[in-house]
């Protein structure tokens, strides 16, 4: 699966763009933040506040319940505001 990080979601942890194998147990976005969350204080620090957080699978803006066992690709990124 790729993840992708846009914004300060990059900043803070490092990389636009990662390629991971999923384990069978990560099932939804949730469980996704909850691995990475796992890989150390940069992804802690970018997943603190998910209110900060959007997401879109596979190109679809979308929940943090949504599944995401035949997803291709995640993206995270900041609230997009108008003006």
């Amino acid at each position: 699966m790729t993840i992708l990080y846009f914004a300060w979601l990059r900043q803070k942890i490092g990389v636009g763009e990662e390629t991971m194998i999923v384990p069978d147990e990560v099932k939804t976005v949730a469980d996704l933040i909850q691995l990475l969350r796992r890989r150390g204080p940069h992804y802690r620090e970018a997943f603190a506040d998910l209110a900060r957080v959007r997401v879109a699978v596979d190109q679809e803006h979308t929940d943090f319940d949504t599944p995401i066992t035949t997803a291709a690709e995640v993206a995270f990124f900041p609230p997009v505001t108008g003006g």
